[in-house]
């Protein structure tokens, strides 16, 4: 692949952060996710729950 040099314009254009910005707010929106979901399994009046690793949970 050969570079290329950008000129001043072409690098006064970009901009930096904009990975770390989408990558904070996906980790926001997948933390929002999973706390939903564990709330609305904690307030169901039964339900279980098994996880990776022989974790079973279970009430009534």
């Amino acid at each position: 692949m050969e570079s290329v040099l950008l000129d001043e314009r072409e690098m006064a254009s970009i901009r930096v952060g904009e990975a770390i910005t989408l990558g904070a707010v996906l980790a926001i929106l997948a933390i929002a996710i999973v706390a939903v979901v564990v709330y609305k399994l904690f307030r169901s009046p039964h339900g279980s729950a098994k996880l990776p690793g022989g974790y079973a949970f279970e009430w009534k």
